[in-house]
Protein backbone atom coordinates (compact mmCIF):
# COMPACT_ATOMS: atom_id res chain seq x y z
CA UNK A 1 0.00 0.00 0.00
CA UNK A 2 1.16 3.62 -0.70
CA UNK A 3 2.31 5.21 2.60
CA UNK A 4 1.00 8.02 2.27
CA UNK A 5 -2.80 5.99 1.95
CA UNK A 6 -1.77 4.16 4.84
CA UNK A 7 -0.73 6.64 7.22
CA UNK A 8 -4.15 9.00 6.70
CA UNK A 9 -6.32 5.47 7.50
CA UNK A 10 -4.11 5.58 10.76
CA UNK A 11 -6.57 6.66 13.96
CA UNK A 12 -3.88 8.92 15.16
CA UNK A 13 -3.71 12.44 13.97
CA UNK A 14 -0.58 12.46 11.38
CA UNK A 15 2.73 14.87 11.58
CA UNK A 16 4.17 15.96 8.73
CA UNK A 17 6.64 18.29 7.91
CA UNK A 18 7.29 20.81 4.63
CA UNK A 19 10.82 21.02 4.53
CA UNK A 20 11.84 24.64 4.13
CA UNK A 21 14.51 23.93 1.94
CA UNK A 22 15.76 20.34 -0.25
CA UNK A 23 18.18 19.40 2.80
CA UNK A 24 19.40 16.28 4.37
CA UNK A 25 20.48 17.73 7.60
CA UNK A 26 16.91 19.13 7.98
CA UNK A 27 15.14 16.10 7.46
CA UNK A 28 16.88 14.57 9.99
CA UNK A 29 16.19 16.95 12.92
CA UNK A 30 12.46 16.25 11.64
CA UNK A 31 12.54 12.84 11.67
CA UNK A 32 14.62 12.52 14.90
CA UNK A 33 11.85 14.59 17.08
CA UNK A 34 9.20 12.31 15.46
CA UNK A 35 7.80 13.57 12.29
CA UNK A 36 5.21 10.75 10.16
CA UNK A 37 6.33 12.13 7.02
CA UNK A 38 8.08 14.82 4.71
CA UNK A 39 7.33 16.96 2.40
CA UNK A 40 9.95 18.25 -0.56
CA UNK A 41 10.22 20.98 -3.11
CA UNK A 42 10.98 21.10 -7.02
CA UNK A 43 10.39 24.40 -9.55
CA UNK A 44 8.51 26.59 -7.39
CA UNK A 45 9.12 29.83 -5.63
CA UNK A 46 7.55 29.30 -2.25
CA UNK A 47 6.16 31.84 -0.36
CA UNK A 48 6.46 31.14 3.56
CA UNK A 49 9.94 30.41 3.17
CA UNK A 50 10.81 32.17 0.80
CA UNK A 51 13.15 29.71 -0.80
CA UNK A 52 13.07 29.23 -4.75
CA UNK A 53 13.34 25.31 -6.01
CA UNK A 54 15.10 24.57 -9.00
CA UNK A 55 14.40 21.22 -11.21
CA UNK A 56 14.43 17.75 -9.84
CA UNK A 57 18.29 17.32 -11.17
CA UNK A 58 19.14 19.41 -8.41
CA UNK A 59 18.03 17.26 -5.63
CA UNK A 60 17.49 13.71 -7.54
CA UNK A 61 20.56 12.41 -5.17
CA UNK A 62 19.40 14.74 -1.75
CA UNK A 63 15.79 12.97 -1.71
CA UNK A 64 17.66 9.48 -2.60
CA UNK A 65 19.10 10.06 0.96
CA UNK A 66 15.94 11.12 2.27
CA UNK A 67 13.99 8.43 1.33
CA UNK A 68 16.88 6.08 2.94
CA UNK A 69 16.46 7.91 6.23
CA UNK A 70 12.38 6.68 7.06
CA UNK A 71 9.84 4.34 6.01
CA UNK A 72 7.18 6.99 6.33
CA UNK A 73 5.05 9.25 3.43
CA UNK A 74 7.34 12.12 1.29
CA UNK A 75 5.77 14.01 -0.28
CA UNK A 76 6.73 16.60 -3.30
CA UNK A 77 5.40 19.55 -4.50
CA UNK A 78 6.29 19.55 -8.35
CA UNK A 79 6.18 23.04 -9.95
CA UNK A 80 4.31 26.21 -8.85
CA UNK A 81 2.32 26.65 -12.04
CA UNK A 82 1.05 24.65 -14.56
CA UNK A 83 3.46 25.32 -17.14
CA UNK A 84 6.56 24.35 -14.28
CA UNK A 85 5.34 20.53 -14.22
CA UNK A 86 7.53 17.77 -16.03
CA UNK A 87 6.49 14.72 -17.17
CA UNK A 88 9.79 13.28 -17.31
CA UNK A 89 10.62 14.71 -13.82
CA UNK A 90 7.52 12.77 -12.83
CA UNK A 91 8.16 9.55 -14.27
CA UNK A 92 11.50 9.38 -12.14
CA UNK A 93 9.84 10.33 -8.75
CA UNK A 94 8.24 6.75 -8.82
CA UNK A 95 12.38 6.07 -9.39
CA UNK A 96 13.24 7.82 -6.25
CA UNK A 97 10.72 6.18 -4.19
CA UNK A 98 8.25 9.68 -3.76
CA UNK A 99 4.77 8.78 -2.36
CA UNK A 100 2.76 11.21 -3.39
CA UNK A 101 2.35 14.98 -4.58
CA UNK A 102 0.95 17.97 -3.47
CA UNK A 103 -0.34 20.81 -5.87
CA UNK A 104 -2.71 23.48 -6.23
CA UNK A 105 -6.04 22.46 -8.21
CA UNK A 106 -5.49 24.85 -10.93
CA UNK A 107 -1.41 23.95 -11.05
CA UNK A 108 -2.19 20.24 -11.98
CA UNK A 109 -1.94 19.42 -15.22
CA UNK A 110 -4.22 15.82 -15.93
CA UNK A 111 -1.32 13.16 -16.74
CA UNK A 112 -0.78 13.75 -12.80
CA UNK A 113 -3.70 11.39 -12.15
CA UNK A 114 -2.21 9.02 -13.88
CA UNK A 115 1.30 9.61 -12.74
CA UNK A 116 2.93 5.62 -12.03
CA UNK A 117 3.00 5.22 -7.87
CA UNK A 118 2.51 8.76 -7.08
CA UNK A 119 -1.35 8.96 -5.17
CA UNK A 120 -2.94 12.42 -5.79
CA UNK A 121 -3.31 15.14 -3.58
CA UNK A 122 -4.49 18.60 -3.84
CA UNK A 123 -4.67 21.84 -2.12
CA UNK A 124 -7.26 24.62 -2.31
CA UNK A 125 -7.33 28.19 -1.38
CA UNK A 126 -9.55 30.67 0.09
CA UNK A 127 -10.70 31.81 -3.12
CA UNK A 128 -11.71 27.76 -4.42
CA UNK A 129 -15.34 26.95 -4.87
CA UNK A 130 -16.10 24.94 -2.56
CA UNK A 131 -19.19 23.27 -3.77
CA UNK A 132 -16.56 21.42 -6.27
CA UNK A 133 -14.79 19.48 -3.69
CA UNK A 134 -17.97 16.70 -4.31
CA UNK A 135 -16.60 16.37 -7.83
CA UNK A 136 -13.46 15.17 -6.66
CA UNK A 137 -14.73 11.92 -5.60
CA UNK A 138 -15.09 10.93 -9.08
CA UNK A 139 -10.92 10.46 -9.48
CA UNK A 140 -8.52 9.25 -8.03
CA UNK A 141 -7.58 11.83 -5.40
CA UNK A 142 -6.26 10.72 -1.88
CA UNK A 143 -6.49 13.62 0.65
CA UNK A 144 -7.36 17.81 0.28
CA UNK A 145 -4.73 19.89 1.57
CA UNK A 146 -6.85 22.83 3.26
CA UNK A 147 -4.17 26.21 2.13
CA UNK A 148 -7.87 28.31 2.79
CA UNK A 149 -5.94 31.22 5.13
CA UNK A 150 -5.78 34.28 3.17
CA UNK A 151 -2.12 35.21 2.69
CA UNK A 152 -2.57 38.74 4.64
CA UNK A 153 -2.85 36.34 7.76
CA UNK A 154 -0.23 33.94 7.47
CA UNK A 155 1.33 33.60 10.78
CA UNK A 156 -1.63 34.68 12.84
CA UNK A 157 -3.19 32.40 15.37
CA UNK A 158 -5.77 29.49 14.82
CA UNK A 159 -9.37 30.53 15.65
CA UNK A 160 -12.37 29.00 16.27
CA UNK A 161 -13.66 29.92 13.18
CA UNK A 162 -10.54 28.27 11.45
CA UNK A 163 -11.80 25.04 13.19
CA UNK A 164 -15.36 25.41 11.99
CA UNK A 165 -13.90 25.35 8.47
CA UNK A 166 -11.62 22.65 8.42
CA UNK A 167 -14.39 20.22 10.38
CA UNK A 168 -16.87 21.35 7.12
CA UNK A 169 -13.83 20.00 5.12
CA UNK A 170 -13.88 16.63 6.62
CA UNK A 171 -17.20 16.73 6.70
CA UNK A 172 -18.32 17.70 3.00
CA UNK A 173 -15.89 16.42 0.81
CA UNK A 174 -15.41 12.68 2.36
CA UNK A 175 -11.49 12.85 1.80
CA UNK A 176 -8.42 12.69 4.43
CA UNK A 177 -7.80 16.53 5.26
CA UNK A 178 -4.06 17.97 5.61
CA UNK A 179 -4.00 21.32 7.26
CA UNK A 180 -0.63 23.67 6.34
CA UNK A 181 0.34 25.59 9.24
CA UNK A 182 -0.34 28.63 7.35
CA UNK A 183 -1.27 29.94 10.60
CA UNK A 184 1.40 29.87 14.32
CA UNK A 185 0.39 26.93 15.06
CA UNK A 186 1.42 25.70 18.51
CA UNK A 187 1.10 22.71 20.72
CA UNK A 188 -1.66 23.83 22.35
CA UNK A 189 -3.94 23.71 19.23
CA UNK A 190 -3.42 19.57 18.73
CA UNK A 191 -6.57 18.71 20.54
CA UNK A 192 -8.67 21.04 18.39
CA UNK A 193 -7.39 19.21 15.62
CA UNK A 194 -8.17 16.11 16.70
CA UNK A 195 -11.76 16.94 17.76
CA UNK A 196 -11.75 18.39 13.62
CA UNK A 197 -11.28 15.02 12.25
CA UNK A 198 -8.33 16.32 10.12
CA UNK A 199 -6.14 13.20 9.39
CA UNK A 200 -2.75 15.28 9.27
CA UNK A 201 -0.92 18.36 10.25
CA UNK A 202 2.18 19.58 7.75
CA UNK A 203 4.55 21.86 9.57
CA UNK A 204 5.89 24.39 7.19
CA UNK A 205 8.20 27.46 7.67
CA UNK A 206 6.03 29.66 9.90
CA UNK A 207 5.62 27.27 12.56
CA UNK A 208 9.46 25.26 11.88
CA UNK A 209 11.33 27.97 10.86
CA UNK A 210 14.34 27.25 8.80
CA UNK A 211 17.14 26.01 10.68
CA UNK A 212 17.87 22.02 12.21
CA UNK A 213 17.16 23.84 15.84
CA UNK A 214 14.07 25.00 15.23
CA UNK A 215 12.81 22.54 12.99
CA UNK A 216 13.85 19.74 16.21
CA UNK A 217 11.64 22.48 18.89
CA UNK A 218 9.19 22.75 16.77
CA UNK A 219 8.25 18.72 16.17
CA UNK A 220 9.31 17.68 19.61
CA UNK A 221 6.50 20.16 20.82
CA UNK A 222 3.98 18.82 18.49
CA UNK A 223 4.75 14.90 18.60
CA UNK A 224 4.87 15.47 22.43
CA UNK A 225 1.40 16.82 22.17
CA UNK A 226 -0.37 14.35 19.90
CA UNK A 227 1.22 11.59 21.86
CA UNK A 228 0.07 12.71 25.22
Amino acid sequence: MNRLRQALHEPKLQLFVSLPSNNLELAKAALQEGADGLKVHINVDHRASGNSFGPLSEYAETFRDIRSLFNGPLGIVPGGSLESIDPQEIEQLSELDVDFFSIYAWHMPTFLLRAPKLAATFAIDNQFDTRLLEAAKAFPIEALEASVIPSSEYGTPLTFADLLRYRWLVQSTHLPVIVPSQRKLVAGDVPAFKDSGVQALLLGAVVVGKSADEIKRAVHDFRNAIDS
